[in-house]
């Protein structure tokens, strides 16, 4: 009898690392996270492929419930190489450097600590991760991954976030799809006379 074994399609993985992740992500983390917690074969080719895909719409009306999109600068502008879930609010999708970083690190950190036994990659991607936090290589063992999460916890805590403000969300909602899912054309910076 043979067994075929499938896996996940690229836009499926790269949407389990997002929610794992829970914040916009450079493409590099959620190939490394893929590849240390989950079965699958993301690549960095595979995701650009798949944005770009993404972003020329669905062949044959497909309405699916989510979408692989760019995160958003403050000025709603895509964030070059940061992925977001197109089902996440406007603040989960505008971009925050170290916030979302740190967020990502206690996700990570303690979905890593419910397993029962930790892998070789996992461990790997959780000492890269703990240079990332102050204090977290200190943290950071692999018997106990939640001492990473605590201490990222802590320096997120010191991370000032500002609300959005409200002409961005009025923007927001005067965009249509395309832009809401892509983000606004960068406008040219233009050179003055002299």
């Amino acid at each position: 009898m043979t067994r075929s074994i499938t896996l996940p399609s690229t836009r499926e993985q790269a949407r389990r690392a997002l929610l794992l992740i829970g914040a916009p992500a450079p493409s590099r983390l959620l190939v490394d996270v893929h590849g240390a917690l989950f079965d699958g074969d993301l690549t960095m080719p595979a995701l650009v492929a798949l944005l770009r895909e993404e972003e020329r719409g669905r062949p044959g009306g497909d309405s699916s419930a989510y979408r692989i999109c760019p995160a958003l600068l403050s000025d709603l502008t895509a964030a070059g190489g940061l992925l977001t879930l197109s089902t996440w609010p406007l603040k989960g999708r505008i971009v925050t450097p170290r916030a979302d970083l740190l967020a990502a690190i206690v996700r990570i950190a303690e979905f890593v600590a419910m397993r029962e036994t930790a892998g070789a990659a996992a461990a790997a991607l959780l000492r890269r991760l703990a240079d990332e936090v102050p204090g977290g290589p200190e943290a950071y063992s692999v018997q106990h991954p939640t001492a990473l999460a605590d201490a990222a916890r802590s320096a997120l805590a010191a991370v000032p976030v500002a609300p959005l403000p409200a002409e961005t969300v009025q923007r927001w909602e005067g965009l249509d799809e395309q832009q809401r899912l892509f983000g606004l054309p960068r406008v040219p910076q233009q050179r003055g006379r002299a």
